[in-house]
Order: structure tokens, then C-alpha cells, then sequence
């Protein structure tokens, strides 16, 4: 089970994430539409003003139930081990196990 303080951190990061994502995006989309160089670089600096941690890369997907931050797997939201014993019990509908 993860830190409870690391766990609050992330939801941290994703609020910051969801409260600044139109403001980066907006930044992103007039950097392309700009032609000076200098015009270019007013607007990279506004970007590079908003918080750090409001960047979408600085987020990492957890587990649901332990909060891992590594081997999850993206379609159950699960760690790899979590994940084997719910197969193991048959709480995921559609997953088998491998048997040879």
C-alpha cells in the first residue's frame, strides 16, 4: 500500500492538471500559430509561469485499491498482483488465467 501522503499528492497534481489544462492548451495551440521568434518566446514564458506540477506528464496512473504507482495495468485501473488474485477469484469478468 502506497504512503497515504504520496496518494494525496497525486490528487493534488490532478486538480492542478484539470484547473490549468485550458490555459496550457490555448498557450500550446497560439505557439503554432505564431511566426516570430520573439513572439514565440512571450508566450513560452507564460507557459512556462504556470505551476509544475499542473503539467499532464508529472501525473502517474495508480492502482485502485493500493495506490501502486508501478505495473498497472491501464484497462482495470489494478497492479499486476492485485489483478492476479481477483482473476484467481473470479471478480474480473472476461480475464482467465493461463493454464498449460
Amino acid at each position: 500500500m502506497a504512503k497515504k501522503s504520496v496518494i494525496e499528492r497525486e490528487k493534488k497534481r490532478q486538480k492542478l492538471e484539470q484547473k490549468y489544462h485550458l490555459i496550457r492548451q490555448s498557450l500550446k495551440k497560439e505557439i503554432s500559430k505564431v511566426g516570430s521568434l520573439s513572439e514565440k518566446w512571450e508566450i513560452q514564458a507564460k507557459l512556462e509561469s504556470l505551476p509544475r506540477n499542473s503539467a499532464p506528464t508529472r501525473l502517474h496512473r495508480r492502482c485502485f485499491c493500493t495506490g501502486r504507482a508501478r505495473a498497472t495495468y491501464r484497462d482495470f485501473g489494478l497492479s499486476g498482483h492485485i489483478l492476479r488474485e481477483m482473476v484467481n477469484q473470479c471478480l474480473l469478468p472476461g480475464a482467465t488465467r493461463s493454464s498449460w
